[in-house]
């Protein structure tokens, strides 16, 4: 545990603006700062920060605390990981009051793959410059590639050597355990309960999270066998989602920042050649098809994006789309383009720095006017060319959503294609209010099913544990009544039982009846009503009896003259079981989170810290659990 003297220290070292600045572009406000929401996807910012008061408070999301709430939130650690990322960074010694071993021992799971990973860096590391075979094939590999000792300590290089269980044995004789190498994805198990190194053979490239610890590895095969890709990459795992992360966000955050612009490329060893060329401000999405999460990363630092091309016609191709999601977000897009057969890594190492920053600077454009460029003169000369490219640069412009931005571009394609400037802004506008009659649509629908929702939802607080009474009545009503019905791979018995399988039912007659439901299926028999009402318990007799009536009786005059028609239960019986389910673990988990929280206020108010850092632990994992469990019934919750 943590003492409380190393808590304070830090306290009394880190300065919130500082701390928040390592993931967000700060911009002065009066006294405050404020910046787009690092937690939602925003365009007016709502992101706060009060060094007066040492908090920030987010209005998009509902977030607020001090520097270690931050951390937290934006990097899902736990407090204890929070301080000593903290520590690190202010160059305060952790203490504390047990010995490291029983420490290392309560440590939770997300922290261990942590400290998994950046075992594995150091050892891939030490491999490249200590051991023969990392000497003569790793390291003579970069080299050829140009990159010097401050590059390689830098980038964190590394080489993984052949051999299936090279690295899992020196892990394993260094104390770390099976289970936590397969949850890294640094070993893979086989069928036959046997494992080897995913990495074998390959050079090494770490991947870092914002704060810079090693989430994942990248890791590119030298030789030429067959059947092999060039590329290999860690598989995702609770610390690492591809497409929440971009290559060299980490090293090159500063000079994005500085430089009020981000370069995109497409691999590892584009962006360290253009570190290497003094381009610092450089990241990558690694072969992935660019997100909106990575998009979102980017605009925390800068609103200006300049894509290099690969000079060849796929790279483009395979670039457009990412192109166009970053329009759309309304972000400023640029493009530079490679002579053919060169990218950044290539060019950048033939022609040199100081060439390499003035192509750059030469060869910028912006991207609806490098789109405009592309099309031939002539093009006015064939109709259908001319239209469909007409309709092409259109489809691009029309993404930018501020119209400011648009009109610059309006008199550029009249002049371009021939046509009458009204043509080509009333094109660009039914473009536009097509996709938004779309949009709008969707979202119709989504207000619709939320005022439904909403209007039968309490206006005064829930309370979890009478709501969570009335979703295991409604599993019990199903079971009665429709226990052998078939939903669309097993009945419905089967299907509650296997879904609530983790859920331990509060009350004690509906707990009565699931459990003999369970056991007569797990024993492959029946139970129906009729099984129950012959029950001496009168308790249950009654809860029987009240739940196989019918809960509502139409009149047949509805259909036959009316045409109204009402759903027969059993034709939805698909849909009423999984909002059954997903009802009842949200109450549950809503009824844990009133509970935990009593334990979080008195381990605060007992100062008893190891037992506060679990609870607060536990809190943010049933806060999640309840975020995911609303959006999959469509209901709001309070952040």
């Amino acid at each position: 545990m943590i003492t409380r003297e190393t808590i304070e220290e830090v306290k009394n070292r880190m300065d919130i603006v500082d701390v928040i600045s390592d993931f967000v572009s700060l911009k002065k406000s009066g006294q405050n700062y404020k910046a787009l929401s690092p937690f939602n996807n925003e365009k007016t910012a709502s992101f706060f920060v009060v060094p007066a008061k040492g908090i920030f408070k987010d209005f998009s999301s509902g977030k607020g605390g001090d520097a270690f709430t931050f951390v937290m939130e934006h990097e899902k650690l736990s407090y204890a990981e929070a301080i000593r990322y903290l520590a690190k960074k202010y160059g305060v010694e952790i203490k504390e009051d047990r010995t490291l071993n029983e420490s290392k021992e309560e440590q939770s799971e997300r922290e261990g793959l942590y400290i998994l990973m950046n075992f594995a860096k150091d050892y891939y590391k030490n491999v490249l410059t200590t051991v023969e075979e990392g000497q003569s094939i790793g390291l003579s590999y970069f080299r050829e590639r140009g990159f010097n000792d401050r590059t390689l300590e830098k980038f964190e290089l590394g080489y993984a050597l052949e051999g299936w269980e090279n690295f899992s044995n020196e892990a394993i004789a260094k104390g770390y355990n099976k289970e936590l190498l397969e949850k890294t994805g640094l070993v893979v198990k086989k069928e036959d309960g046997s494992s080897y190194d995913r990495f074998r053979g390959r050079v090494i490239f770490p991947v870092h999270n914002l704060a810079g610890k090693v989430i994942a590895f990248g890791a590119r095969m030298l030789g030429k066998e067959k059947n092999q890709p060039k590329y290999i990459n860690s598989p995702e795992t609770d610390i690492y989602h591809k497409s929440d992360v971009l290559y060299g966000l980490y090293q090159g955050k500063n000079a994005i920042r500085q430089n009020d612009t981000c370069y995109l490329v497409e691999g590892y060893t584009d962006v360290i050649s253009m570190h290497q060329a003094d381009v610092e401000n450089v990241v990558a999405s690694s072969g992935t098809a660019l997100t909106e999460n990575q998009i979102k990363l980017i605009r925390r630092f800068t609103e200006n994006i300049t894509v290099l091309f690969d000079g060849d016609s796929a790279g483009i191709k395979a670039s457009i789309r990412g192109i166009n999601m970053i329009l759309e977000s309304g972000l400023n897009v640029s493009v530079v383009l490679f002579p053919d057969g060169e990218d950044p890594d290539s060019y950048s190492r033939k022609i040199g720095t100081s060439e390499f920053h003035n192509f750059l600077k030469r060869n910028k454009k912006d991207f609806i006017s490098y789109v405009v460029d592309s099309f031939p003169e002539n093009i006015k000369n064939d109709p259908l060319k001319k239209s469909n490219a007409f309709i092409s640069v259109l489809e691009s412009l029309s993404l930018i959503p501020d119209e400011r931005k648009r009109v610059p571009y309006y008199e550029m394609v009249k002049n371009k294609f021939d046509f009458d400037l009204k043509v080509v802004i009333e094109e660009t506008n039914k473009i536009r209010k097509k996709k938004e009659k779309s949009l709008n649509s969707e979202r119709t629908r989504e207000t619709l099913l939320e005022a439904v929702i909403e209007s039968q939802e309490p206006l005064i607080k829930v309370d979890p544990a009478s709501q969570i009474y009335y979703q295991e009545r409604e599993t019990i009503r199903l079971l009665l009544n429709y226990a052998d019905q078939s939903l669309e791979q097993q009945n419905l018995a089967e299907f509650l039982l296997h879904e609530l399988e983790d859920v331990e039912f509060t009350n004690a007659v509906f707990k009565d009846i699931y459990e003999k439901f369970k056991t007569a299926v797990q024993n492959n028999k029946t139970v129906d009503s009729q099984h129950f009402l012959r029950d001496e318990n009168e308790a249950v007799k009654k809860v029987v009896s009240d739940l196989i009536m019918s809960r509502y009786d139409t009149s047949p005059h509805w259909g036959d003259k009316f045409h109204i028609f009402i759903p027969k239960e059993k034709d939805v019986l698909n849909e009423m079981a999984l909002s059954n389910v997903l009802r009842l673990k949200f109450r549950v988990v809503q009824k844990m989170l009133e509970d935990n929280l009593q334990l979080v206020k008195l381990a605060d108010a007992a100062g008893n810290w190891d037992e506060l850092d679990k609870a607060l632990e536990m809190q943010i994992g049933l806060k999640k659990a309840e975020s995911e469990l609303a959006g999959s019934l469509g209901i709001v919750v309070a952040k």
